[in-house]
Formats: structure tokens, sequence, C-alpha cells
């Protein structure tokens, strides 16, 4: 309806002018969130090493700490048993590559890497002081735990930091006896398949892999829970500053 006074064209010409001003206006916020999506930082992290090293506990307790960060087992992975070859001593052989749906592994985490979204919110406070939570909000942490992360090449691609936790023997053993498997241990499995495998792939690591970062398993799980978590966030200032540069 026409106010009474004004000619039609003006009017016409308000209402364009409003609806060019509210175009605009929903323009700009798409602008800002395609910058703001062009602008999020993935993290994919590798936490490796020895059998009941302490691989999970670690992963869960970095999940709950840092912002937008996923949790992946490498376990979740494993073939069902009757597709694990058994050795002439009766042993399944769980500890080597071909036990695993490796390539269904690395699918995953290419989805996830192209997804960029995340189950995960910080549940505790952050345990240094430099305002971590506004520094990664646009930062996606993947990590990924397993006994064979460094030994199969697709992987290495994508890490952005390697982990290894390491054990000797006799404390590995001990820890491992105290564990329940499905399926569960034959006797001597550990000295003849578990402990062989972990030295043979560790050995094949050394010699392909590098700046992996060593984690001692017997230390407490604080402190190697302060040792990694600091040690992210370096990571992510580094990506942070890395970004802007990028940006300027």
């Amino acid at each position: 309806m026409l106010e009474a006074g004004l000619p039609s064209q003006f009017v016409l010409c308000v209402v364009l002018k409003e609806a060019e001003v509210f175009v605009d206006s929903v323009s700009d916020s798409g602008k800002e969130e395609l910058e703001r999506k062009q602008a999020m930082k993935i993290l994919v992290i590798g936490l490796g090493g020895v059998t009941n090293g302490g691989k999970t506990t670690l992963a869960e307790k970095l999940k709950k700490l840092l912002p937008n960060c996923d949790t992946l087992c490498q376990d979740d992975f494993f073939k069902p048993e009757s597709e694990v070859e058994t050795d002439e001593r009766g042993f399944k052989l769980y500890d080597v590559l071909d036990a695993l749906y490796m390539d269904e592994m690395v699918k995953t985490i290419h989805n996830w890497m192209k997804s960029h979204t995340s189950s995960g919110v910080a549940t505790e406070e952050p345990m240094d002081t430099c305002n971590s939570l506004k520094m990664t909000e646009d930062v996606y942490i993947l990590i990924v735990e397993g006994f064979l992360l460094y030994n199969y090449e697709p992987l290495n691609e994508l890490w952005n930091r390697r982990y290894f936790l390491t054990l000797p023997y006799e404390e590995c053993k001990r820890r491992r006896s105290t564990r329940v498997y499905q399926p569960a241990d034959t006797p001597g499995y550990f000295d003849g398949h578990v402990w062989p495998m972990y030295l043979k792939y560790k050995n094949e690591m050394e010699e392909s892999a590098s700046n992996i970062v060593y984690l001692d398993g017997t230390k407490s799980q604080e402190e190697l829970l302060s040792y990694v978590y600091n040690d992210i966030i370096q990571e992510l200032k580094k990506l942070r500053e890395g970004n802007q540069q990028v940006t300027a």
C-alpha cells in the first residue's frame, strides 16, 4: 500500500534500495562464513607405540582437554578372527599389518579431513593459560592411536605430529598379563609373537620414518599428558601463525 502524497516511483525506489541493503548484508555474512571455513585448519596426530603403553588412556585424556578434538582407534580396524592368519605354532598373527583393514583406516581419516566435523568439545579446563580455546577455535584435531601407525606409507603422508610410546620388555609383559583379550593370549604368545613383532616394526619404523617424538611409557599418566598436551599446543600455534602469514 502506497503512502499518501508520495509518488509510486519514489516508494518503489526505497523498497528496492532496502532490498539491496538486505542482500548485501546477507552476502557479507556469507562471505564471512566462507572465509571462516577457508581459515579452518586440521591437525592429524599419531599416537603410536608398544602394546599396553597407555595410548588409549592418553588419547582420551587429550580429547577432553583439546577443543574440536576427535579420536580414532586402530584396533577398530582389525579383521575378523577367521581372516587372521595362524602360524605353524598355532599363534594368531594379530600384530602385523595384514591383520588390519589399513585401506579402510586411511579412508576413514581422509573422510574426517574432508568433513572437518567434530563431536568433541573441551570438557576440562585447559592446562595452560594462553587462551587455548580461542586460539584453536578454527582448528580441528584428530588423534589416531594404535600399535602400527608408522609402518604404512599412506598413513605417513597424513601426520602433522607423531608420538611413540615405549616400554621395556618386563614392564610390557607384566601389563599385558593383566589384560583380558578376545581371543585370549595363548601360552607363549607374548614372547613368541607380540614382542618380536613389536621389535621388528619398531626397527623398520626407525629406518624409514623421521620426526617421531618418543615417550617413556613408564612415566606417570599426568607427566605424559602434560608433555604431549603442551607440545600439541605449540603445533597449533605454528599452524595458526603460518595461516596468518598466508592470509596477510
